[in-house]
């Protein structure tokens, strides 16, 4: 299912970015995915699947809550995911680990064709006391090159935004 391709490769690549090498619990891959929304709709002439209202995605231990989510098809394959919100938010446990990488904005697309990730306006991820935020969060899975850039509107309170981040020290065993 198109839900299914765009939140498994958006996690990954965000599990990618987070760890530099552990990804997204793979179990969840397998688990059926439960949606609810106030309501949907499909197109299958442009072959646009929409969700409205309150949309709610659970699959295994991946949760994604938006305002909106459209899954775009081309020639019966996956093409983009878009989720909208106020923020749209996104939570799923991580592969072999006790901890969760939750990431939010705006909106939150990914593109199956160039495989890349991106998070617009107030865009935000963590995971076990790490925090990037930035007004534009991107991933290229090809590259796996991260990127963080901050807003170029001066006008937001006189300065323009800044990316920030907090990394945590790791824990010797």
């Amino acid at each position: 299912m198109a839900c299914r391709k765009f939140l498994n490769c958006m996690i990954f690549a965000l599990s990618v970015w987070a760890t530099g090498e552990v990804a997204a619990e793979k179990a969840d891959r397998d688990q059926p995915i439960n949606i609810e929304a106030d309501s949907g709709e499909v197109d299958d002439k442009s072959q646009i699947a929409r969700f409205f209202g309150n949309v709610v995605l659970i699959q295994g231990t991946l949760v994604l809550r938006a305002d909106e989510l459209e899954v775009k098809q081309e020639n019966e394959n996956f093409s983009i995911g878009i989720a909208k919100g106020n923020p749209a938010y996104f939570k799923q446990k991580r592969e072999g680990y006790d901890d969760f990488i939750e990431g939010e904005a705006q909106r939150i697309e990914y593109d199956s064709t160039s495989e890349v990730l991106r998070m617009f306006t107030n865009a935000k991820l963590w995971r076990d006391g790490d925090v990037v935020h930035g007004d534009f969060i991107t991933y290229d899975a090809n590259t796996e090159i991260f990127e963080a850039k901050g807003s170029r509107d001066e006008n937001i309170g006189g300065n323009p935004k800044r990316v920030k981040a907090i990394i945590q020290p790791k824990k010797k065993d």
